[in-house]
């Protein structure tokens, strides 16, 4: 259990440093431009680990569809709806508002799928509604004046470019998990959905409008750090909390690989020399507790 907890905190510590990484690069180069570069770069990381952990040989034509749409779907729209969000509202922002995918996969869950909604889920739902609202409105610290704690362009439009990144990642997961149930490799499904989102992002950099170039001239620094962030955030991050659920409960590691909006915070301070407003802190452990009464 120890082990198991561990490994999904070290997933959610991943997400965060991972996050705070892209923020720079995803600001200079742009939403899609930043997006086909990280994919390409997580595309090489977990196609080398499916080739060595042998999990090609998971796959089938059966599971084609299902990959295929959940890479369009979590990840190409996802992924480039998130980065969106992230140069618009900052890591902070962006990171408590993502965390509603989680009770938006609860309720997708329960509408598509039968799943149970108890008045348990939902108090946890409006725990994490209530947590992102007071994050985002009242997290910023009085003498907070660093260029992550700034809004670009109206606040609404970041918001929404974040809950849509959330709903796409729910989607994903939701037309994913009954390929991961039966039992196909992570590595291998992972770098066919990593895959189809690089191919889709490099369809659309044909398209003649200037939204989908890079909009700084790319130089070799940048390229490390959006390695970096692909490499911290999606290949270390997924490969600990895939340990973590082989070795313990699913609710637990669920609930400790959602306290992503809490460490970031120390991680902003240490970066930034900032100390985050109360309203981030209070918003943050809302948003964890209610993570925990949805799937505890």
């Amino acid at each position: 259990m120890v082990v198991s907890a561990t490994a999904a905190l070290g997933a959610a510590f991943c997400w965060a440093l991972g996050g705070m990484i892209a923020v720079e690069p995803a600001r200079a180069l742009g939403a899609l431009a930043f997006g086909r570069l990280r994919m390409a770069l997580v595309f090489l990381m977990v196609a080398a680990l499916a080739t060595v952990t042998g999990g090609w040989a998971s796959l089938s034509d059966a599971y084609a569809l299902p990959l295929i749409v959940s890479g369009l779907v979590g990840i190409m729209a996802g992924d480039t709806a998130l980065f969106a969000c992230l140069r618009r509202l900052g890591p902070r922002r962006t990171g408590v508002i993502f965390a509603t995918n989680a009770p938006m996969t609860v309720a997708l869950g329960a509408w598509l799928l039968g799943e149970p909604l108890s008045s348990q889920r939902l108090a946890g739902f409006g725990l994490i509604t209530g947590g992102v609202v007071l994050a985002v409105l009242f997290g910023k610290g009085r003498k907070s004046l660093h260029d992550w704690e700034s809004v670009r362009g109206p606040l609404w439009q970041g918001v929404l470019l974040g809950l849509a990144a959330a709903l796409a990642q729910a989607g994903g997961v939701l037309l994913v998990k009954p390929v991961m149930a039966a039992g196909v490799d992570p590595f291998a499904a992972a770098a066919v959905r990593v895959g189809v989102a690089v191919t889709g992002l490099l369809l659309m950099a044909l398209l003649p409008l200037a939204m989908v170039r890079a909009q700084a001239p790319l130089s070799w620094p940048m390229v490390v750090r959006t390695g970096l962030s692909g490499l911290t955030g999606m290949t270390i991050g997924m490969t600990l909390l895939l340990w973590a659920l082989e070795t313990g409960d699913a609710g637990l590691v669920a609930t400790l690989a959602g306290t992503t909006p809490v460490l970031i915070l120390p991680l902003l301070w240490w970066r930034t020399r900032e100390r985050p407003g109360l309203g981030a802190w209070v918003g943050a452990a809302l948003v964890v507790t209610g993570t925990a009464l949805l799937f505890l």
